[in-house]
């Protein structure tokens, strides 16, 4: 992976990681003193905004990541990280999928369904990719040696 990359990934991985969480603290922890009201913060509509528009970029990075990075892990079999990488790949189909869905779906049946998807995905998603980092920093196993 170039720095280049490196770089445009985390920077984007914060932004929707980070706009994501305070929309949902916004959304799901936050209660208005209106009754009347559409949004539990005056600021909620316009982080939702800053989420989607962060996605934009990230899944750019996401989609060079998979040719950089992500297939030929895949073609050469590599054992390192597979099992969380794999983990890791899966919760971000789901999230990019659910959050475009989200942002399409009429239906509130379809829009709760998309709704819960993203978020789980997403919790996902934010749990795994430090496990993921993690096991590169950690060294090889050894065999024991044997006593002569």
């Amino acid at each position: 992976m170039s720095p280049v990359l490196r770089r445009v990934t985390w920077a984007t991985t914060a932004a929707v990681t980070i706009s994501g969480a305070v929309f949902a603290w916004m959304a799901y922890a936050m209660t208005s003193t209106d009754p009347l009201a559409a949004v539990n913060h005056p600021w909620q509509p316009t982080v939702l905004h800053l989420h989607v528009l962060a996605a934009v970029p990230w899944l750019m990075g996401f989609g060079a990541l998979l040719q950089s990075h992500v297939m030929p892990k895949l073609r050469t079999h590599a054992k390192a990280r597979r099992r969380s990488g794999l983990a890791l790949l899966a919760a971000a189909l789901v999230m990019a999928a659910s959050g475009y869905l989200l942002q399409t779906a009429v239906d509130d049946g379809w829009r709760d369904a998309w709704r819960t998807a993203h978020l789980a995905s997403s919790v996902l998603f934010t749990l795994l990719l430090p496990v993921h980092l993690r096991s590169r920093l950690q060294p090889p196993a050894t065999l024991p040696l044997r006593a002569a």
